[in-house]
């Protein structure tokens, strides 16, 4: 199955039904509901995820629908290493940067975003709604269900599972 990173404006177009882009937008939020992908959201997303819902429907519709969003969504974290990644990108748009780190970190195969020509130089696969769309369709048939899978996710960039394995684990700093 594969994971997605998907970026604020495309579940912004969704939480908010904003057309033209809500029926793929509806659709990427589907394909993570059903499992046929793992769908992620970077974290600091989250709280921009919010602030313009909030701003739309108000507080507390603002709390639902992000209490919803976690419960189809992981959160891709963003954390000292994810942002030092995005430094090195040496992209304009910061923002971008770290989502594009957040997926490189989380071990996403797939950016789905509006806003392709910020993620030009990406470390993963960008694509747009319609585009990934079409990438699950092929891979698991449209409508049916992937075998769901939920991969480790590494606090390092590039660590692999197996690599954890018998291994301690640091807890991290105060």
């Amino acid at each position: 199955m594969r994971r997605i990173l998907v970026d604020v404006n495309v579940l912004l177009d969704a939480m908010l039904e904003r057309q033209p882009h809500a029926n793929a937008a509806a659709s990427i939020w589907t394909a993570v509901e059903t499992r046929r992908a793992a769908g992620l959201v970077p974290a600091h997303g989250v709280t921009t995820l919010f602030y313009f819902f909030a701003r739309a429907r108000g507080a507390e519709a603002a709390r639902r629908g992000i209490g919803h969003l976690l419960t189809v969504f992981d959160v891709a974290a963003v954390n000292q290493v994810v942002l030092q990644r995005a430094l090195t990108l040496g992209w304009a748009d910061f923002e971008d940067a770290v989502c594009a780190a957040a997926a490189e970190s989380a071990g996403c195969d797939l950016i789905v975003t509006r806003d392709a020509a910020g993620f030009r130089s990406s470390p993963v696969h960008t694509v747009d709604p319609a585009a990934a769309l079409a990438l699950l369709d092929q891979e698991s048939g449209p409508g049916r269900v992937s075998e769901p899978r939920r991969a480790a996710y590494a606090t390092r960039p590039r660590t692999r599972p197996s690599e954890l394995r018998g291994r301690r684990l640091r807890s991290p700093r105060p």
